[in-house]
């Protein structure tokens, strides 16, 4: 399994990592076979799963039960909870109430908060009682209001000189790694280069140690244009809309369910082949013959 130790030794090594978010179980099983190292359970999910404008309407209960859920997925992984708007902000005891809801509700290995400033301090004091933090600066999300919106951060001297310092201020108070969002490349590089930790970039160009994608952006899953910093690779929007325009045709014209679908009172087969308008025979009924069970899942 991925440890926070781990992600410090692909830093030593120079081995670049890729870090996705996961928000229920069939997609962080499906992530974790894949290989992926760390699954984020990202407060994204506001927007791509709960269809919130922001991140900010999320809550501690609807993190921790997507959080949940991508736990019992993953075996492999190391998992990392996003710790919502006004869960850590009222005062560090909240903070650690929270923090420890992730990791002994919800069978998180490490959460994660944006900023610096006081942040810094309730990152040392989870770090003392055991529970990794990942840190997150730049553009942060729950900040989006004092930002005034969606927007680049690092662009001036006077930005990226704090963003550098929030860093360094993180390291130090004993985070493990920090996301870097939507920084320019050179700073992003830079940060990296001075700290002992890994970064993981997202719009934050190829300097970081690591780079973060929301899973449904990689996927092709969310709608519009995507964000200049996505790579999409897969377009399943399309093909769900396909998938499911298909299906509707084969109910409205009868071609679904075909007797291969159908469960009979005696196990035997449906008494007429539909496909060829006649009566099977019993020899060809015998595939059907036993107790049969109604499965659901992998």
């Amino acid at each position: 399994m991925t440890t926070v130790l781990d992600v410090q030794r692909f830093k030593d090594e120079g081995r670049r990592f890729a870090v996705l978010t996961a928000y229920d179980f069939l997609s962080a099983r499906i992530l974790d076979e894949a290989g992926i190292p760390i699954l984020l359970v990202g407060d994204s999910l506001g927007m791509v799963m709960l269809g919130y404008r922001t991140t900010l309407p999320v809550t501690l209960e609807d993190m921790l039960h997507h959080a949940k859920a991508v736990a019992r997925g993953a075996r492999q992984a190391l998992l990392v909870g996003d710790m919502p708007f006004m869960s850590y902000h009222a005062s560090t005891e909240q903070a650690i109430t929270s923090a420890g809801r992730f990791v002994q509700e919800a069978g998180m290995h490490a959460v994660k908060l944006e900023g610096g400033g006081r942040v810094v301090e309730i990152t040392r004091r989870l770090t003392e009682i055991g529970i990794p933090v990942m840190g997150h600066l730049g553009l942060t999300p729950q900040f989006v209001h004092q930002m005034g919106g969606f927007k680049v951060q690092g662009k001036t001297d006077k930005q990226a000189a704090q963003i550098t310092a929030d860093a360094v201020a993180l390291q130090e108070a004993g985070a493990f790694g920090i996301v870097l969002e939507g920084v320019p490349s050179k700073l992003a590089a830079a940060i990296t280069h001075k700290l002992r930790i890994p970064t993981i970039g997202i719009g934050a160009g190829p300097g970081t140690d690591g780079q973060v994608l929301v899973l449904h952006d990689l996927l092709g899953l969310t709608t519009g244009k995507p964000p200049k910093f996505v790579k999409r690779y897969a377009n399943l929007a399309e093909q769900i809309a396909s998938a499911a325009t298909a299906y509707s045709e084969d109910v409205r014209t009868g071609k679904f369910p075909g007797p291969e679908h159908e469960y009979t009172a005696n196990g035997s087969a449906p008494a007429k082949d539909r496909s060829q308008g006649s009566p099977r025979t019993l020899g060809e009924a015998s595939e059907f013959v036993g107790s049969e069970e109604v499965r659901y899942g992998g």
